[in-house]
């Protein structure tokens, strides 16, 4: 039975991350969380303090520092230059940076063949805004995940303030709409509805649903050979 590559793409608070984590658990598959990276690529451009208008060097700095993802058990984390990154690039702050910089062609070149050759083994899970349409355009099942505008803010701010954070929902509605903007504006890799992607709409399902039925689509294109 082949493993297959799996891309899942979609809006911010989609359920993205947290579909793939599982449906990659369900498969015994390889979680690769895509925008951790763009969001160290943030976090290191912060440290160094670059302009997020400065192209030429976000662009360098995306070809010079070493990204690893890691698996440890059923824990996964990000390494920035040998250095194990916590929950510091999970902040809105980091999100909306790391949104701006991929813009910037020469980090999303810089990223590309990392994120091509962590998948090209197959029996992976990889998860984005443009995976389908850019990163993996021939993986053997793309999935696209859509919500209301409502659902996806609630979505983002339950997960913050289970964090510990103390955020107003609106003010996470505002971040949504601008990411929104952003993404589906941005002259390089726009988020779109990846060609033969799978269109669920998780507004009203829960994230068991979701999986299973992601699931009986891996399963399906596994027996199939994709």
């Amino acid at each position: 039975m082949k493993r297959i590559r799996i891309s899942i793409d979609g809006p911010a608070g989609a359920g993205k991350s947290t579909v793939a984590r599982a449906l990659a658990n369900k498969l015994s598959y390889v979680y690769l969380d895509t925008g951790a990276l763009y969001r160290t690529v943030a976090l290191a451009a912060k440290k160094e303090g670059i302009s997020m208008d400065d192209s030429r060097r976000l662009g360098e700095l995306a070809r010079r520092v070493k990204i690893r993802l890691v698996r440890e058990g059923n824990i996964e984390f990000v390494e920035l230059d040998g250095k194990r990154i916590g929950q510091e690039i999970r902040t809105p702050e980091l999100g909306r940076v790391a949104s701006q910089i991929s813009k910037v062609s020469g980090v999303r070149q810089a990223l590309l063949s990392l994120q091509r050759d962590l998948a090209s083994s197959g029996g992976v899970v990889m998860e984005g805004r443009d995976i389908g349409s850019v990163v993996l355009p021939d993986a053997e099942l793309k999935f696209f995940l859509v919500a209301s505008f409502k659902e996806r803010a609630k979505r983002r701010w339950k997960e913050l303030v289970e964090r510990g954070e103390k955020v107003e929902l609106s003010l996470i509605e505002d971040e949504v709409q601008k990411r929104d903007k952003v993404d589906s504006e941005r002259e390089v890799s726009p988020l779109i509805k990846p060609k033969g992607a799978i269109e669920i709409d998780t507004t009203d399902l829960t994230i068991d649903e979701i999986v299973a039925r992601m699931y009986r689509f891996a399963k399906e294109r596994e027996s199939a050979g994709a």
